[in-house]
């Protein structure tokens, strides 16, 4: 744990995780002028689009195409929070238009908002008060199923028994 909240490790496909480079393939986003010179390297259509997103251990945004793993946008380390995110230009800011912690990789928490909060904060762009789709992700203690639950029924869709209410994914998966 760190003044930034939990860390969440990966827990996706081992096979996955074997293909991550060393550093892996986001790009840090450390200030303002990282992400200007980032989004000047991207075309319209590529900025239409959503993006990978990780927070890494140190705080920092790292963002890569959205067709790519979070495991390797965060290069297999542990994260603070991932998702997917899309920008705008507004009045010659950046903003975010739409995020989510959509991670199957991570099963990051909602409650990983203000680390992404503040990593977006330290890029420059503009934010709004949380994630703009919510994903909460649970394991069943029963199978052991990663699932996720929707509108608000807290219910395993492999064995139908019933899902806790606090986020419980450490503990699936690889590592």
């Amino acid at each position: 744990m760190n003044t930034r909240g939990r860390s969440y490790r990966y827990v996706g496909p081992a096979d996955l995780k074997a293909l991550v480079r060393n550093g892996g393939e986001g790009r840090s986003m450390r200030a303002s002028a990282d992400f200007d010179a980032w989004a000047s390297e991207r075309t319209a259509e590529e900025l239409a689009e959503p993006f990978t997103f990780v927070v890494d251990a140190a705080g920092i945004l790292r963002l890569a195409p959205r067709r790519s793993e979070h495991v390797a946008c965060g290069g297999g380390e542990a994260v603070l929070s991932a998702g997917e995110v899309s920008f705008r230009e507004e009045s010659g800011r950046w903003a975010v238009h739409e995020i989510s912690n959509q991670s199957t990789g991570y099963c990051p928490d909602i409650s990983s908002w203000p680390a992404v909060a503040e990593a977006l904060e330290r890029a420059g762009i503009a934010r709004p008060p949380g994630f703009t789709h919510e994903v909460l992700f649970r394991c069943c203690p029963s199978c052991r199923q990663l699932n996720i639950v929707r509108e608000e029924d807290f219910v395993c869709v492999f064995c139908e028994e019933a899902l806790p209410p606090e986020w419980n994914v450490d503990g699936v998966g690889a590592e």
